[in-house]
This record gives C-alpha cells, sequence and structure tokens, in this order.
C-alpha cells in the first residue's frame, strides 16, 4: 500500500521549473529570506482542531517567501488577521512577521500554488500541479466544515481538488456553496492591496464574509 500523498512539498521542490528557478535566483539575492514553497499554518491545537482553511493564491514576493508563514509581511495579512482576530478565528497580536506569536483558533491557512510566482501570477500548469499539495492539506484535516478561498483563482482550483466542477461552483464574492463532499464553500475577492486600494473589496466586505462564516462554524 502506498503511503498518502504529502500535504507538504520540500523545501527544494523541482515540480514546477519556473518557481524552482525564480526561488533559487531570490535565494542568491536574499538568502536571509525563507526562499521556498511556504508550508500551511496550523493552529497549535493540531489538525484536529482544524473546522475552517483558508486557502490563498500564492506566496507574496516580499510577503510570505520572505517570513515563511502566509500572508505575513505584506497589507494582504494586515486585513486577513486583524479581521480574524476581531471575529475569534485567531488570537494575539499580528506584528507582520512569523515569530509575534500570533495563532490560529479551529482554522489552518495555506495557498493554492505554495511557491512564489514571478509577477505573482502562476500559470495554469503550476496550479495544476500544486494541486497535489492542496488535495492532500484538505485531506489532512477530519473535522474539517468549511472553506475559504480568496479570489478566483484559489476558488477554482479548491473546486477541483475537492473533485467538483468549476461550471457548477462559479466564483462570487461572498459566496456559499455545499460541496458534495459536505463542505461548505465559501469565496472572497482576495485581500491584497490591489483590490482594497481600487474599491474592488472594501474592509466591510470582507468583514461581512467572515461574519457569516463565525456563525455558521458556531451552528
Amino acid at each position: 500500500m502506498s503511503a498518502a500523498p504529502s500535504p507538504e512539498p520540500d523545501r527544494d521542490c523541482p515540480l514546477c521549473p519556473r518557481l524552482h528557478d525564480f526561488i533559487a535566483a531570490w535565494r542568491e539575492r536574499e538568502p536571509g529570506w525563507f526562499n521556498a514553497p511556504v508550508p500551511t499554518f496550523l493552529p497549535p491545537e493540531g489538525e484536529n482542531s482544524v473546522k475552517l482553511l483558508i486557502v490563498g493564491l500564492a506566496p507574496g514576493l516580499r510577503g510570505a517567501n520572505r517570513t515563511g508563514r502566509p500572508f505575513t509581511g505584506d497589507y494582504a495579512g494586515d486585513l486577513l488577521y486583524g479581521t480574524m482576530i476581531t471575529h475569534g478565528l485567531a488570537r494575539g497580536e499580528f506584528k507582520a512577521r512569523p515569530d509575534d506569536g500570533l495563532e490560529l483558533v479551529g482554522t489552518a491557512i495555506t495557498n493554492a500554488v505554495r511557491c512564489v510566482p514571478p509577477e505573482n501570477k502562476p500559470v495554469g500548469a503550476e496550479i495544476a500541479t500544486c494541486r497535489t499539495f492542496l488535495k492532500s492539506t484538505i485531506a489532512r484535516f477530519p473535522n474539517l466544515r468549511a472553506i475559504l478561498t480568496l479570489g478566483s483563482i484559489a476558488h477554482q482550483s479548491t473546486v477541483r481538488a475537492l473533485g467538483e466542477r468549476v461550471a457548477a461552483f462559479p466564483f462570487q464574492h461572498g459566496g456559499r456553496q455545499e460541496a458534495g463532499s459536505g463542505i461548505a464553500l465559501f469565496s472572497s475577492y482576495h485581500c491584497s492591496r490591489y483590490n482594497t486600494n481600487t474599491g474592488v473589496l472594501t474592509e466591510e466586505m470582507f468583514v461581512s464574509v467572515f461574519k457569516e462564516i463565525a456563525a455558521f462554524l458556531k451552528t
């Protein structure tokens, strides 16, 4: 019997040559940065405590690729973690560095693509290749009740990872759909600075999604 696929890629994962080479170049340029596939951020209580999984697109170059923790080191984390703390999904204080002591509560955070892509734009083959790890990540949480996808690419890859058809689960901000696996699939525009600066996503819009998720998890 073969072992289940790992939910985390190796530090020198070679599966996507373009991303591997991009990270290798940044290791030379910034040897003090994390510069590797960014692992899933877990709560201290472990996998069995996870009821919500948040799926982003990919690490930011000077964010998670630098710090080694999802949504840590750039603006997206300020909005995400601040909102999570307000709704009881994280505790502590977010200071945009991995040693700030912030802890997740019943929640895990990962990315559809674990390696930083050039210009923050993974290509289709890279998204599909990294879905192996996304599938294994979803499977590692036996008590998972909900997934929040941030942005259309993360949403579509998550739908495919759940074995569903993308056409049957269209992306929309504030969406909530029931996947055949019994998981509630919530969706939001990505909390990037670009989306907030252009008004695509307001703080109120983002908070409303978390209000709904928090209420769902209490049922």
